[in-house]
């Protein structure tokens, strides 16, 4: 039995709907990184980030890769690039409706 479109967008969204998630997606956006360069850029502890990287995986958001002994990972599609923007966009639409609607209370 499949799963509806609207149950399997609601889990994508679930995927993403973690600060360190999106973070690490925002990085990888300029091409694969090292875990440990992730590490560097996000303060988290290397098991926390294992376990969030771990559930991209599952979710299919970024795959990984070996590199000269390194652990690499990188986003599946650039299809995750243009979602992230997407959020940027309404984030900054709606935080603009927010600021007239202050202005108007003010």
């Amino acid at each position: 039995m499949s799963v509806p479109l609207y149950q399997a967008k609601a889990e994508m969204f679930r995927v993403l709907g973690h600060p360190v998630r999106i973070r690490v997606l925002e990085l990888l956006q300029d091409g694969p990184r090292p875990v440990r360069h992730l590490l560097t850029e996000i303060d988290i502890e290397a098991s926390g980030l294992s376990q969030q990287l771990a559930v991209l995986r599952r979710a299919g958001v970024v795959v990984s890769f070996r590199d000269k002994g390194l652990v690499m990972y990188a986003l599946s599609t650039t299809a995750v690039a243009d979602l992230l923007a997407a959020g940027r966009r309404i984030l900054r639409e709606v935080l603009t409706d927010r600021d007239e609607l202050l202005k108007l209370l003010s």
